[in-house]
């Protein structure tokens, strides 16, 4: 017993000196880093949770070589078999490769990986190594899950960037194009690297699309209206009417700020924005400004005023009409669960129903990102917004593409500056690319008070304008759609807010992810999506009892809405209102880019 305790204590003791020493040189690098402007707060405060959760691996390991041997031992099992497995190629004997990617790994779909035994194995063993590693990190003891979420998050990353198809000497594929092409791939890609980095100075984000092929208000945001209103924050679009009557009540859409309005005006075809006029709905859409440091100390109440509340007053005069429908989509519907708690209050009711598309209100769950909510990462990031006043979209992008890093960066890394070739022009990546800023103190409170906090779903825990607000008082009925494979706003979390919102609710849950299970056009006839009469208290639950539909929402909505849109009117021209018309449709605050709102 006795020995047991003293190796116990030295075993403690060495986790302590080990500790300490990992930690002094980890405060020496982010100090000479800062000093050096190498990296801001925010990237600062990155590497410091990065470093800090590599230490607590370590000390896992040395805290329990039980279980570090017991995985040890799994693993060599592991690279028994592949031994067997590479014997048995060598001797041309059949045998099931020990390790295969998943089915949607694409790193070593090509038939090189598997057509050369070296690369065979090569890859092999990768997956045996990185899952082990993974398995590892997910099953250390001790740990919230939180902690637990961050840990998988980084090591995943780590695991990601050491794959052999990131290499040009280890991925057979870009060999053998190098070989056919005598080095110009890697020629090409060098080009593309340099402009890239050119098209993101300061800040490099790895090309998704072909840009030359998309201009905004030539083959995207290309819906016919007119800008009738415009304040520091945002222009308000009126878009032309394709039919000779429309509802009576006109329909505001709140996009997001992250990203730009024109997710919802794509290409002619994929367009919710001319689907909604062609429906006969007058449609107006705010289009957020992208701001720089001029506008650090705009906070979530003046996006409340000078948009949806700004917007619905400039509508009244555009149109006549006192009373209207609202879509609010991503952080645009949290914004609008905030004005309609806030005009609740005020007993005011211009709203006539409200649409949540892919909408957090309860934020316990924050999806993906919520491996960045934390105090020490908001404290990082706060500090850098209180230096530069903004949040560059770009970095914000960043981290989202980080989420599904082997997708969203290392593929773009093989196929543009490996292989050499030209990135493809998809529409929905350019939007992706084209980010906004955010400024400080808006950035500040959405992320303390709803991400960290949770206080949004807390009766009266937030005020705003003078305002306490509780989403419970609201009675404006409301459809909220979410998205089954949503890894930002994830549907059962949002199913909770839904929840928490007073009034009549309808719940909608679409196929696909927070982008394609919005973006559905019913031509399309693809994903489907699931309905239910009933609201119970568990997600689970009203799945169970939901029934399937195939094809789009968008008609389900439509039927949704017609109780709320009222009679039919002579279609309404923009600019023959009170309100004249400033500028021609997409209008000037979208074309600005991120990097040069930050110069400006």
């Amino acid at each position: 017993m006795l020995g047991m305790d003293t190796l116990g204590k030295t075993v403690s003791q060495l986790v302590n000196q080990f500790e300490t020493n990992v930690r002094q040189g980890q405060q020496n690098l982010e100090k000479w880093l800062g000093e050096t402007g190498v990296m801001d707060d925010a990237k600062l405060s990155t590497l410091s949770e990065m470093s800090d959760a590599y230490r607590a691996m370590a000390e896992d390991l040395l805290l329990h070589p039980i279980r570090f041997a017991s995985a040890e031992l799994g693993l060599a099992r592991k690279h028994l078999a592949l031994g067997g497995y590479t014997l048995a190629q060598l001797t041309g004997r059949d045998s099931n490769p020990p390790a295969q990617p998943d089915p949607d790994d694409r790193r070593f779909q090509a038939e090189d990986w598997h057509r050369y035994l070296p690369f065979d194995v090569l890859h092999q063993a990768y997956l045996i190594n990185s899952r082990a590693f993974l398995d590892w990190v997910g099953n250390m003891e001790g740990l919230p899950p939180a902690g637990r979420d961050q840990m998988l998050f980084y090591a995943r990353q780590l695991t990601s960037a050491l794959s052999p198809s990131n290499f040009p000497a280890s991925n057979p594929e870009v060999l053998r194009i190098t070989w056919e092409r005598k080095g110009m791939n890697l020629i090409d890609g060098t080009r593309q690297l340099l402009e890239d980095v050119r098209q993101n100075p300061s800040l490099f984000n790895v090309g998704m699309t072909d840009r030359s092929a998309f201009e905004i208000g030539r083959n995207l945001a290309t819906t016919p209206g007119k800008v009738v209103y415009q304040n520091e924050l945002m222009q308000l679009i009126q878009y032309s009417p394709s039919t000779e009557t429309v509802s009576q009540r006109p329909l505001l859409i709140v996009p997001p700020w992250i990203n730009k309005f024109y997710i919802l005006d794509l290409t002619a075809q994929k367009s919710f924005i001319q689907w909604l006029v062609d429906q006969g709905q007058t449609v107006f859409i705010i289009s957020w400004r992208n701001p720089g440091p001029e506008l650090r100390d705009k906070g979530w109440e003046d996006y409340m005023q000078l948009g949806p509340l700004a917007a619905m007053d400039a509508i009244t005069e555009a149109t006549g009409e006192e009373r209207m429908n609202v879509i609010g989509y991503c952080i645009g519907g949290t914004l609008l669960g905030s004005t309609l708690a806030w005009l609740k209050k005020k007993q005011r009711n211009p709203v006539v129903s409200a649409t949540y598309l892919t909408t957090l209100l309860d934020f316990s769950d924050p999806g993906g990102i919520g491996v960045f909510i934390n105090d020490h990462s908001i404290q990082g990031i706060e500090r850098m917004l209180e230096r530069k006043g903004y949040l560059d979209g770009r970095a914000m992008a960043f981290t989202f593409n980080l989420l599904r890093e082997n997708e969203l960066f290392w593929s773009f890394w093989t196929n543009n500056y490996l292989k050499g070739e030209k990135p493809a022009a998809f529409d929905i990546l350019y939007w992706n690319t084209d980010g906004t800023n955010l400024p400080a103190k808006m950035h500040s409170f959405y992320l303390r008070e709803m991400y960290l906090n949770n206080r949004l779903v807390q009766p009266d825990s937030l005020t705003l304008a003078g305002e306490s607000i509780n989403l419970s008082e609201i009675e404006v009925p409301s459809f909220f759609l979410s998205a089954r494979q949503d890894h930002i706003a994830k549907w059962k979390t949002t199913y909770k807010g839904a929840l928490a919102h007073g009034g009549d609710v309808r719940f909608v849950l679409s196929g696909s992810g927070h982008i394609a299970g919005v973006i559905n056009p019913p031509y399309k006839e693809k994903y489907g999506f699931w309905t239910n009469d009933r609201m119970p208290p568990d997600a689970e639950d009203w799945l169970a009892d939901s029934e399937q539909h195939p094809g789009s929402w968008w008609p389900h909505w439509l039927e949704w809405i017609a109780p709320y849109s009222g009679e039919q009117v002579p279609a309404r021209i923009p600019g023959e209102g009170k309100l004249p018309v400033i500028e021609d449709a997409p209008g000037s605050y979208v074309k600005v880019k991120a990097a040069e709102a930050a110069a400006s």
